[in-house]
């Protein structure tokens, strides 16, 4: 039986910026750490909730990102949390928005380039309905 989804991995350039971005800037903990064989660093895992987490991964490539591969983050209020955003000084990529699946959100970038959703679930979504 599958319980859900618990982690979504990202390579990433630099590792201290990332962790910046997602633990001083979002609001997420660093979890933990994994060393390779030859005890270098490999995988640092983040906490967004209980039994979620992002994996990133050392030494990524510095490409562009399509907004298709993204991670969706569901909030209680995307008006508070479009506000927290933006009191942390992260500029937006898209604007908040009420999309064609009836939700809100809005949209950043992380240091890499990875697109980030952040979506307040309504009633009448087709997510919700179904």
């Amino acid at each position: 039986m599958i319980k859900g989804i618990h982690h979504k991995g990202f390579h990433v350039v630099d590792m201290e910026e990332t962790l910046a971005f997602y633990c001083d800037k979002l609001g997420f903990k660093k979890a933990f750490e994994i060393h390779d064989d030859e005890d270098k660093p490999w995988i640092v895992y983040v906490k967004v909730a209980e039994d979620s987490f992002l994996e990133f991964f050392y030494d990524g490539p510095n490409e562009e990102k399509s907004q298709v591969d993204h991670i969706c983050f569901e909030v209680e209020n995307i008006d508070k949390e479009a506000e927290r955003m933006r009191s942390k000084g992260i500029p937006f990529a898209a604007e908040l928005s009420k999309g064609k699946d009836n939700n809100y959100q809005f949209w950043i970038k992380d240091p890499d380039g990875n697109w980030l959703e952040f979506m307040e679930m309504q009633p009448d979504s087709p997510q919700a309905q179904s």
